[in-house]
C-alpha cells in the first residue's frame, strides 16, 4: 500500500515536469516572434510615387511634380514661331544617356558637339522630346525646332528623377495651372522704358552714331 502511494504521488509530478519542458520551446517561439510582428507594424509599405512633368511654353519653364508637390523647376528652350512646340498630355517612351543624334542623314555622336546633349527623353508623340543642347545661352528662349531643351545640370536631375511612362504636360497658354506652379507674370511696367531716340541721343559722330540691338541665334 505504501509502494501504491508513492507511484500515485510521483506520476502527477512527472507529468508537470512533462508538460513543463513541452511548453519551453513553444514560449521561446512566441518570445522571437514577438520583434518581427512589431517590426513588421512599425514599417509600413511606402505609398506609390505619381509623377507628372508640367511644361509652360508661355513661362519657358519645366516643373517636376510627385504627388501633387512641386519637387523642382527648370527653365528650358521651347520651339520658335516656325516649329512650335506641341501642345497636350503625352508620355515618356524612352529615357536615353550620352544619344547618338540622327537626323536628314546627319549622325552625331555622343559628345559637345551633339544637338540634343547627354540626355534623350523621348515622347509619345514621335519626333519630340525633352533633351540637352550644345548651345547652352539659347535656354529661356522661343528657338528649338518644338522639343524642349533643358540645361545640362538641370537635365542630369530631371532624368535621374523621371520613368519611361511618366506623363508630360505641355501647356501653351498660362492658365490657373501654370500660375499656381510658376507663380503670376509681372505686372507691365506703367511707363515706358526710356529708349535711346534721335531727339534726346546725345551728339555724336557720325563714326559713333549707330544703335545696334543685340540678338540671339538659334540654336
Amino acid at each position: 500500500p505504501m509502494n501504491s502511494r508513492v507511484k500515485a504521488t510521483i506520476l502527477p509530478a512527472a507529468t508537470l515536469l512533462t508538460l513543463f519542458v513541452a511548453a519551453v520551446p513553444v514560449r521561446a517561439q512566441q518570445i522571437a516572434a514577438a520583434p518581427a510582428a512589431k517590426a513588421a507594424i512599425a514599417a509600413p509599405a511606402q505609398p506609390a510615387v505619381t509623377r507628372t512633368i508640367i511644361v509652360s511654353l508661355e513661362d519657358r519653364r519645366l516643373a517636376l511634380v510627385e504627388n501633387g508637390e512641386v519637387k523642382a523647376v527648370y527653365p528650358i528652350a521651347v520651339g520658335k514661331a516656325s516649329t512650335p512646340s506641341p501642345t497636350g498630355t503625352f508620355t515618356i517612351v524612352n529615357h536615353v544617356a550620352n544619344p547618338t543624334y540622327y537626323h536628314h542623314g546627319k549622325v552625331v555622336p555622343p559628345g559637345p558637339e551633339n544637338p540634343v546633349g547627354n540626355r534623350w527623353m523621348g515622347l509619345s508623340i514621335p519626333g519630340y522630346g525633352i533633351h540637352g543642347t550644345n548651345v547652352q545661352r539659347s535656354i529661356g528662349k522661343a528657338v528649338s525646332h518644338g522639343c524642349i531643351r533643358v540645361g545640362r545640370r538641370d537635365l542630369e536631375k530631371l532624368f535621374a528623377q523621371v520613368r519611361v511612362g511618366d506623363p508630360v504636360e505641355i501647356i501653351g497658354t498660362r492658365d490657373e495651372q501654370t500660375i499656381a506652379i510658376f507663380g503670376a507674370p509681372a505686372a507691365p511696367q506703367s511707363t515706358p522704358a526710356p529708349v535711346l531716340t534721335a531727339t534726346n541721343a546725345p551728339a555724336a559722330t557720325p563714326a559713333t552714331a549707330t544703335v545696334a540691338a543685340a540678338t540671339m541665334p538659334a540654336g
